[in-house]
Parts: structure tokens; C-alpha cells; sequence
């Protein structure tokens, strides 16, 4: 893929998207997912300190409240599906769903794919100025982005604006 001038000079362009050229990579590492976006994502800017800015959680992880729904972690072509995970909850209250990678640390720490406890903290310190009710997390393997996109990813960005939250945090698992 020839880069631009734009995306080759440091300009405005660089500005708006966060990695350009992202598909084309995604579709040299993953041979056959040949994701076509001829569009970008903008950044967001966030118009207040971070320490006075609400915070939300978005992960691929698979976590979510013990007693919940499972996700789908067999279906060929994915689970398109979220779940609300309150964010005052501690690991002790909630369960990992998910085949996809192995979760022996997680299970040990769910903090390190889902920091629930060091946003708390961050929250109470003040480093950021609180959490959202919830945070939001859902399986990543899903095999049709056009779906993912249009039902998933709209869903979440729905409930984040919901919510009231300032910014999010995106984590894969």
C-alpha cells in the first residue's frame, strides 16, 4: 500500500486517524480476513482534564458478572453480544467466558485483562475524575467485521454515550 503525502508528511491526516493504514496491515497479518475500509475513525478529543473526565471500560475479555448469560464461545461465526459489567464490582464477582485465548493469568488476576480494581483506584485517587456505572466487555472472535461493526460496535458506542462517560478505554484481550 503506496502512503500518501499526506500520511507521509506529518500533516493533518495523521491528526484524524490513529494508524493509518491499519486494514492493510490487519490483512498481511491475518491472511483471508481481507477487511476493506476506505474510511477512518477520528479521534476524539477530550475536552476536560482527566481528572475531572468520566471513565469507561470497554474489553474483548469475555468477562462479565457471575450469573450472567454466557457468551457464545462455540458459534462458528462469533458471538455478537456485550455485557454490562458494573464497574464497583470486585473479581471475586465476576467470571471469564472465553476459549479463544488462554485465561490461567486472568483467572490468578483478572486485572491484568480486565483492570476493574486499578480504575477503582485510579478513581479514588483522583486521577480520573470517576467511572461509568458500567463497563462493557464482549468476546473478540467474531468472523464477519461488517456485523461487528453495524450491530456490536454500534451497541457499545451506544450504551458508552449512555452511560455518560467522557472516555473510554479499549482493551483487546
Amino acid at each position: 500500500m503506496t502512503a500518501s503525502s499526506d500520511e507521509t508528511s506529518g500533516s493533518n491526516s495523521d491528526a484524524q486517524q490513529l494508524r493509518p493504514g491499519l486494514w492493510a496491515t490487519v490483512n498481511e497479518r491475518y491472511p483471508g480476513s481481507m477487511i476493506t475500509k476506505s474510511d477512518y475513525v477520528p479521534l476524539a478529543h477530550l475536552h476536560k482534564s482527566l481528572s475531572a473526565s468520566r471513565l469507561t471500560f470497554v474489553s474483548t475479555a469475555g468477562v462479565q458478572p457471575h450469573g450472567t448469560l454466557p457468551f457464545d464461545t462455540v458459534h462458528p461465526v462469533g458471538d455478537y453480544t456485550f455485557r454490562r459489567v458494573p464497574s464497583h464490582l470486585k473479581p471475586n464477582d465476576l467470571e471469564i467466558h472465553q476459549l479463544k485465548y488462554p485465561t490461567v493469568g486472568a483467572v490468578r488476576d483478572l486485572n491484568v485483562i480486565f483492570p476493574i480494581e486499578r480504575l477503582q483506584e485510579l478513581a479514588a485517587e483522583g486521577v480520573i475524575g470517576g467511572l461509568s456505572p458500567n463497563f462493557f466487555s464482549f468476546i473478540g472472535y467474531n468472523m464477519n467485521p461488517e456485523a461487528f461493526e453495524h450491530t456490536l460496535a454500534e451497541a457499545i458506542a451506544e450504551a458508552v454515550v449512555a452511560e455518560g462517560a467522557d472516555a473510554a478505554l479499549l482493551s483487546p484481550a
